[in-house]
C-alpha cells in the first residue's frame, strides 16, 4: 500500500494529484503541524527534516516531491507522465522541472518564509519585493516558454505540467499576477478531475484527524 504523508495544500498535493492521475491505490496519512505531527519520532524517523511530503510504497520510503513523482512516474506510469529518455522532449522536460522548482517556487517559498514558515524574529518585510521581483522575472521567462495550446512538452501531460500547475497555484495565493498565457495554461491544466479527486481525498483526510 501508498501512503502520502502532508497536508491538503503543500507539496503533498503535487503528489497526490499524480497519484490519482495514475489510478493506484493510495492512503492519505494528515500531518497537523498544530499538533506537531512532524516533530514526533515516528515521522523524524521517514523524515529528519521534518518537512512533507513523504511517501512509503510497501517498506521504500522517499522524500521530496519531484523525486517522488519520477519515481511514481517510472514504476507505476506505463510509459505516461515522463518523456522518452534521451528525446528532445526529455530534454525540455528535465528544464521545466528544474526552473520550477529553483527559479519559480523558491520565490514564492521566500514569501512564505517571512509570512508564516520562519520565527518571527527571523522574518524580514523586505524579502517581500526582493521576491516579488524574483518571481516577475521568473515567470516572463516561463511566459516565453509556456505554449498556447496543450502541455509544456506537447498533447500529453507529464509531470512537469503537475509541478508547473500547482505552483502556478501558489503565485495566486501569494496574491502574484500570472502573465496571460500562463495563466490561461493554468485555467485549463486546472480542471483535470484528478487534481479534484486529490484535493477532495486530502482534505477529507484531513477534516477526520
Amino acid at each position: 500500500m501508498i501512503t502520502l504523508y502532508g497536508t491538503p495544500k503543500s507539496r503533498a498535493l503535487r503528489v497526490s494529484w499524480l497519484l490519482e492521475e495514475l489510478g493506484i491505490e493510495w492512503q492519505f496519512h494528515f500531518i497537523d503541524f498544530a499538533k506537531g505531527d512532524n516533530k514526533t519520532e515516528a515521522f523524524l524517523a521517514l523524515n529528519p527534516s521534518g518537512k512533507l511530503p513523504v511517501l512509503t510504497d510497501g517498506d521504500f520510503v522517499l522524500t521530496e516531491s519531484a523525486a517522488i513523482m519520477r519515481y511514481l512516474a517510472e514504476k507505476y506510469g506505463e510509459g505516461l507522465w515522463l518523456p522518452k529518455a534521451g528525446t528532445y522532449a526529455s530534454g525540455l522536460h528535465e528544464r521545466w522541472v528544474s526552473f520550477v522548482i529553483t527559479e519559480l517556487e523558491q520565490p514564492l517559498w521566500s514569501m512564505g518564509k517571512h509570512r508564516f514558515a520562519l520565527p518571527k524574529e527571523l522574518r524580514l518585510q523586505s524579502m517581500h519585493a526582493v521576491a516579488k521581483w524574483e518571481f516577475d522575472k521568473a515567470a516572463a521567462i516561463a511566459e516565453q516558454w509556456i505554449p498556447q495550446n496543450g502541455f509544456v512538452c506537447g498533447e500529453q501531460p507529464t509531470i512537469a505540467d503537475i509541478l508547473l500547475t500547482q505552483t502556478l497555484g501558489w503565485a495566486l495565493g501569494f496574491e502574484q499576477q500570472l502573465p496571460p498565457k500562463l495563466s490561461a495554461y493554468r485555467d485549463r491544466v486546472k480542471q483535470r478531475p484528478a487534481l479534484l479527486a486529490a484535493i477532495d481525498k486530502s482534505e477529507s483526510a484531513a477534516n477526520s484527524a
